[in-house]
């Protein structure tokens, strides 16, 4: 199974950083919080990833172009002929596509353009900006087991994102806008989607969150997973630095894999 991960958008509202870089490489202890997200896909066995990017896309590209200088020790020896050396090798189990689904493109629109590296695949999907210990495993047995369209990973926070109504099977009845008065479930992302997904997408100006969501969820093909552990989006400086805290303390919550 192929993991999609959404990350091309601008992340103005954390442009301190975004200036220079797509936000999903702005880096939690020096390595970009894409990594940090692809490395929990991979503790639970899903190591093919789907890039979907934009903004700066070729800094993406370059850095997995560029993974044995970020990840080795290396020796550039000028005396024969710019030789380069790579001491102790080691990569990742991945096999990664980067796609420029273009610079303004929203996230539906994103989607529909890496189609054709999905085909006619079950996938998961989720946003290059949050990272979170939810289970993997389950939440696919759980996908699979009821059948439906998508399933998207729900959790209990007051910031502004989509706000989800579930009834008692867990099938998400409407899915809005947050206002004022939500203490509700979020979309947390970390989804999973059969093919079927495509029609609802429309073009590059189909934004996911909102009528695709909307019709799923009123066709009952929208089923939400509970996820009460951790789960932090990075939105802002602020919560840069508060998955930076918690990555040096050595208890970041997210990191389920052991030390190579």
């Amino acid at each position: 199974m192929k993991a999609v991960i959404l990350a091309g958008g601008f992340g103005t509202r954390i442009s301190e950083e975004s200036q220079f870089k797509p936000k999903p490489m702005i880096e939690i202890g020096e390595m970009p919080i894409l990594w940090h997200i692809m490395k929990g896909y991979s503790a639970h066995g899903i190591n093919e990833f789907v890039i979907c990017a934009g903004y700066k896309q070729h800094v993406i590209k370059e850095w997995f172009a560029d993974y044995f200088l970020h990840t080795s020790d290396i020796t550039f020896d000028f005396t024969k002929e710019n030789e380069v050396l790579v001491h102790d090798k080691y990569a990742e189990p991945w096999k990664v596509t980067v796609v420029d689904t273009g610079l303004n493109t929203m996230t539906g629109g994103r989607i529909k353009r890496i189609r054709k590296y999905i085909e006619n695949e079950t996938f998961c999907l989720t946003y290059g900006d949050a990272v979170s210990d939810v289970n993997i495993t389950e939440l696919i047995m759980f996908h699979k087991l009821h059948g439906k369209c998508v399933t998207l990973t729900s959790v209990s926070l007051a910031q502004q994102k989509g706000v989800l109504d579930v009834d008692e099977n867990n099938t998400i009845t409407a899915f809005r806008e947050k206002d004022d008065e939500d203490g509700s479930l979020i979309n947390g992302g970390f989804m999973v989607c059969e093919p079927e997904v495509f029609d609802y997408l429309e073009g590059d100006a189909t934004v996911f969150e909102q009528e695709p969501m909307k019709r799923l969820a009123a066709k009952g093909e929208l089923k939400s997973y509970y996820h009460g552990g951790f789960w932090q989006c990075m939105d802002t400086k602020r919560e840069k630095d508060k998955l930076e805290s918690l990555w040096m303390s050595g208890k970041a919550p997210w990191k389920i894999w052991s030390e190579e």
